[in-house]
């Protein structure tokens, strides 16, 4: 393939890990459009793919064994059931494809950069490690309760894939000797199995068909998750993230690992350009004070967790995604107003305002608008420091007026807001426990 060959080279993501400055960050995380020479090299590279993995599992040497190997005699069973293997619910057989077969097989090729022979070697020593590993069994095994806090599968990014949180913090308060016991190699398995398990999770909800999200974005937080007593853990991940690597290509479409401190930012970007030569976009570190401008670049803040800025809540059914998201500009030193309007009495109105950073004043009233009107002050404060700003409130309508939201930013730089709301029909305490 030649001089093109190395073109898609270029083009491909890596990922080895890699700190650049903000701006290489919000230019190079989209993936870069492919010329017609290359999407033919592509072309025919998956057309060859396809013939070798149909005459593999012809030959009976998709695992690595032929037919002719005298130890392996396979029954007619045997054989039918390799001709219909699936992987993560794909049929791999060109002849009898599914309709994301293609998705699955270009995954494999572009993490080897489309050089045939290496993605099909890629592939047989994937299949090999799940049936030795028993990766499709895995969703079954009850691996214990350590780790249940350190990830979940909430939400989605604006190109409608998962979005997956690994939230290691969680285990700051775990025990030392906890801890030192993943230097033991049956402890650092158990972690491996729960993190293929969760990997499995995330598969099952993606979509591998023709413009289905065959990706996910994958939220790594190191908040208060540093220190000697953390170094058995990240030594396993390490061994983790190399898993991933080899036998789920392509499947994570974007690391950002978020709250990361800086003499590891630091020590990490220079030991990776000496790796790489050259940036990834593949993987984005955000420091404390950028993470929710990093985060808001991919998810919407109806779908970003209110713990990194967003509206969304854990385990809330308060607001869907029919409810409207405002957003707001914020001007340095300025000031700007919210209303809602409440024209409606016997209902409640709840309402969601997130603001990017604190140092501002925040103020919520309700204002009553007919003749003789009243206000009622809901919340004044006045908030310094930080990275953000999240509230959600509710009041009972029993008069026509306005929910009025003041919002005062006291630093010299611009920030967002955003808020949505909606009203409910409610009825009053005092009506449930008449007689």
């Amino acid at each position: 393939m030649g001089k093109n060959r190395g073109k898609i080279q270029d083009q491909n993501m890596e990922l080895h890990i890699h700190e650049g400055n903000e701006k290489e960050h919000e230019e190079n995380y989209e993936e870069p459009l492919l010329d017609h020479e290359d999407e033919k090299l592509i072309k025919r590279a998956l057309i060859d793919f396809k013939c070798k993995v149909e005459d593999a599992i012809h030959g009976n040497y998709l695992f690595g064994i032929p037919d002719t190997h005298p130890c392996h005699n396979q029954t007619t069973k045997e054989i039918e059931q390799l001709n219909e293997i699936k992987l993560w619910g794909v049929a791999l057989m060109p002849s009898k494809p599914h309709e994301g077969t293609d998705t699955l097989l270009l995954k494999f090729l572009k993490s080897k950069n489309y050089v045939v022979h290496e993605v099909l070697e890629k592939l047989r020593k994937t299949l090999a490690w799940r049936k030795e590993f028993k990766a499709d069994e895995i969703l079954e095994d009850n691996l214990g309760p350590e780790f249940q806090k350190v990830a979940y599968l909430n939400t989605v990014d604006k190109e409608g894939r998962p979005v997956f949180y690994h939230v290691y913090g969680d285990l700051k308060d775990k025990p030392m000797q906890y801890l030192e016991k993943m230097r033991s190699e049956e402890n650092s398995d158990k972690f491996l199995r729960w993190r293929v398990q969760q990997m499995e999770k995330c598969i099952k909800e993606l979509n591998f068909e023709p413009g289905g999200a065959d990706s996910l974005i994958q939220v790594i937080d190191w908040k208060d998750f540093q220190g000697p007593h953390t170094k058995e853990l990240r030594s396993v991940y390490r061994k983790c993230w190399t898993l991933l690597e080899e036998h789920y290509p392509e499947i994570i479409h974007q690391y950002i690992i978020v709250n990361v401190p800086l003499r590891y930012y630091v020590s990490h970007s220079f030991s990776s350009r000496l790796i790489t030569h050259k940036p990834s976009n593949k993987i984005i570190f955000a420091r404390p004070g950028k993470v929710t401008e990093t985060l808001l670049r991919f998810i919407s803040p109806e779908n970003l967790l209110v713990e990194y800025g967003g509206l969304k809540r854990i385990n809330d059914n308060e607001f869907s995604s029919e409810h409207k998201v405002f957003e707001l500009n914020l001007k340095a030193h300025a000031s700007t107003h919210i209303e809602i309007p409440a024209p409606e009495v016997g209902v409640t109105i709840v309402w969601d305002v997130t603001v990017v950073e604190w140092d501002v004043t925040y103020k919520e009233k309700f204002i009553q608008e007919d003749e003789g009107s009243y206000q009622v002050v809901l919340q004044d404060k006045e908030k310094k420091g930080g990275e953000r700003l999240c509230v959600r409130n509710s009041y009972y309508i029993n008069e026509g007026g306005m929910i009025s939201i003041f919002i005062h930013n006291h630093i010299n730089k611009c920030k967002k807001v955003f808020y949505r709301y909606k009203t409910k029909p409610t009825v009053p305490t005092y009506l449930l426990y008449k007689t």
